[in-house]
């Protein structure tokens, strides 16, 4: 909290004008020969053959609803997004516990680099551990770099990220506060708000959580329900583990941004995978950053929700997304899309929570069913639209993710783990608690007015 105060502080003396991309018009299906020829299919060892590539994309529709896969790849090709991944694995990870534990013991069995971002990394619990473990593997001959937002980690302690220095971790703080700390990497609005851990470039993780020990504990069960105060442990979040040669694109994103801020030393390389295609998943791995023209993240999940003609389910911690994708919500809901979002019913940012019920009334209207977590502080960035395109990242549906922050999202194709996707936000659904049109509108005064001051602040949250 007190890095956001800082961070607010500072983007109301140095705001930026950038916008959001304009709403466009997406194909809304494209024949398999069409789209054989305007997406590129990337293996282990670079572009496959246009037979290996058609033989990809018609095993991902074969998998189940066909059409709807056509046209979200149609959607991705139509943002330029043309880069897909095959051969992978992807297990989804549920909260802290699970995430954390297989990242240790990923981390445990490198043999060559490990690579490590966060927008947040403390210097106790769970994070000192994964310190402490990153040290010994520098210790015996592993390349460890790590990069930290230097505002998300204002909280630690110094001394913990010299510690780290000393045995032998290249570390890099991005966008230090003080100009002077690293001269020609300054940007005070400008964040890096990922969160990835890349393993030998065999193995890779992403998503929402962040190194910090309000994972400690999962989001339910009898410990959860005994904690007095969901904003300090039982964070619900959502990451992801990936295998296969998408971990290479993940690897190459955190190399640029290790570039762009001349952090000192050596990335290196590593040996080519074991298993060059462990699995049958395609994966798309959309990276922002400010500089880019058009936020592909942003682009991305507007277009899939403008095309989408089955399902939109948005799991979402901070909702303040703009005038055209609440729009797109709606337009989806009006023509017979079911439309659902999981929102928090409590957060750490009251003032970003107030914008995103501002939008409620307009959603629910058009036929949006909206539902807010209660019992846990939600902080998952997922969806899964119809089935078929299904997203974990680090990007929020908000001003900053869209137009300030360094995100890194990934999108995975088809319906098998589509269902793996749906049967988790259905889970979460079951704990939450809808919100019901007809008390919306009666809501009183204090809150309409906390919403329309949420709705004029939200660009600066």
């Amino acid at each position: 909290m007190q890095a956001k105060l800082v961070l607010l502080s500072l983007t109301l003396m140095t705001s930026a004008c950038a916008d959001l991309p304009a709403r466009t018009p997406v194909p809304a299906w494209q024949t398999p020969a069409a789209l054989a020829s305007q997406v590129t299919v990337q293996g282990a060892n670079g572009p496959v053959s246009a037979a290996a590539e058609s033989r990809t994309l018609a095993a991902v529709q074969a998998e189940g609803r066909a059409d709807l896969v056509r046209r979200q790849l149609a959607a991705l090709a139509a943002q330029g997004e043309t880069d897909l991944y095959r051969g992978n694995t992807a297990q989804l990870l549920v909260d802290g516990p699970a995430t954390f534990a297989a990242m240790l013991r990923a981390i445990g069995q490198a043999r060559s680099r490990v690579l490590v971002e966060s927008y947040i990394f403390e210097d106790g619990g769970v994070a000192a551990d994964i310190a402490a473990l990153l040290v010994q593997k520098a210790a015996a001959g592993v390349s460890v770099a790590l990069v930290y937002d230097s505002l998300g980690s204002y909280g630690t302690d110094p001394a913990f990220f010299a510690g780290m220095a000393a045995g032998g971790v290249m570390l890099c703080p991005f966008n230090p506060l003080s100009p002077l700390q690293r001269v020609g990497a300054w940007g005070i609005n400008h964040r890096d708000h990922r969160k990835l851990l890349v393993v030998d470039d065999e193995l890779a993780f992403t998503g929402g959580i962040n190194i910090s020990r309000v994972y400690s504990s999962g989001s339910f069960g009898s410990r959860r329900a005994r904690q007095a105060d969901p904003l300090k442990e039982g964070w619900r979040d959502t990451h992801i583990a990936l295998r296969g040669p998408v971990v290479g694109a993940i690897a190459a994103a955190f190399g640029s941004t290790w570039q762009s801020q001349h952090c000192a030393g050596s990335l290196g390389t590593t040996p080519r995978a074991v298993v060059a295609s462990p699995g049958e998943r395609v994966v798309k791995v959309l990276a922002s950053d400010p500089d880019q023209a058009a936020n592909p993240i942003y682009r991305s999940l507007l277009a899939a929700i403008d095309v989408s003609r089955r399902s939109v389910h948005l799991t979402m911690a901070y909702f303040a997304p703009g005038a055209d994708m609440v729009q797109a919500l709606s337009d989806a809901a009006a023509r017979g899309v079911d439309v659902v979002l999981l929102l928090p019913g409590q957060s750490d940012s009251q003032l970003m929570l107030q914008a995103g019920r501002a939008n409620y009334a307009q959603l629910l209207a058009a036929g949006v069913r909206v539902f807010e977590l209660q019992q846990a502080l939600l902080h998952a960035k997922t969806a899964v639209i119809d089935g078929v395109y299904s997203t974990v990242g680090s990007s929020n549906m908000d001003w900053r993710s869209f137009a300030d922050n360094s995100e890194l999202n990934v999108v995975v194709l088809g319906d098998d783990f589509g269902q793996e996707m749906e049967a988790m936000f259905q889970r979460d659904l079951a704990a939450a608690q809808a919100i019901d049109p007809a008390a919306w509108q009666q809501r009183g005064w204090r809150a309409r007015a906390m919403q329309q001051l949420g709705r004029w602040l939200e660009r600066l949250l």
